[in-house]
């Protein structure tokens, strides 16, 4: 372990590959709010949303807050890969960080909505992740309060690739006309020439926080659970 933490590299360690979108929400009803009305973040909230995942073994320093619009940040050395952000939107919790990435070995962002499940039944949650790292891996996931769950994982245009669930399910419950799930590409034979991303952004709709202007959220650092950390030695460096 190095630096009160899991790790077996130094923090000076250069991190190869890097993240696209990296974030989890948890929206509770009433589902149809708009972003743009949303109140300001907690930081006490996010603190506790974000120690509750088991990606997280503790929160060590809270860093103040950023725009949303910043988020993920460039990660350059492996103390970065320390760094999450989290917030509590009112009745919006989000949470984005480098521990949710994967390169086909494990479903990180599944297996933290299965918590999140089990803590908030009656929420719509939200998953996307995009590592790049000589190819392009993909996570996404829309799990909605009646128990319907989309997800799907892999190497997008290639094989293998993943899919769980009924995308038409979801976008009937949510409303969602059949046309812009054309509009998407959803219509694609191969599951892999999709981006789901676009396709979970439609059960976030208008209460969307990612990448607006006018939001902030928090910055911590933290230590990540051992299983975490390792996960992560394997995925962001070369050679161990």
């Amino acid at each position: 372990m190095t630096d009160d933490s899991f790790w077996t590299l130094p923090p000076d360690r250069v991190v190869r590959g890097s993240m696209g979108h990296c974030d989890l929400t948890v929206l509770l009803p009433p589902f149809d709010v708009d972003a743009g009305v949303l109140p300001a973040n907690d930081p006490a909230r996010a603190a506790e949303f974000a120690a509750s995942l088991g990606i997280v073994d503790e929160i060590l320093q809270d860093l103040g807050p950023r725009p949303v619009r910043d988020v993920p940040p460039y990660t350059d050395t492996r103390s970065d890969l320390d760094i999450v952000h989290a917030a509590a939107w009112g009745h919006v919790l989000g949470f984005s960080g480098p521990a949710l990435a994967d390169n086909g070995d494990d479903t990180p962002l599944l297996s933290e909505a299965r918590v999140l499940r089990e803590r908030y039944p009656d929420a719509r949650i939200v998953g996307r992740v995009h590592f790049h790292g000589g190819a392009d891996h993909t996570e996404d996931l829309v799990w909605l309060p009646d128990g319907a769950l989309f997800h799907a994982t892999g190497w997008p245009g290639d094989d293998p690739f993943e899919v769980t669930g009924d995308p038409a399910v979801i976008a009937a419950a949510l409303g969602v006309p059949a046309g812009t799930l054309e509009d998407l590409g959803l219509d694609e034979e191969d599951p892999a020439d999709i981006e789901w991303s676009g396709f979970a952004a439609l059960a976030l709709g208008k209460a969307d926080p990612w990448g607006k202007n006018h939001l902030e959220i928090t910055a911590f650092r933290v230590r990540h659970s051992e299983f975490a950390t390792s996960r992560m030695e394997e995925l962001y460096f070369v050679g161990g």
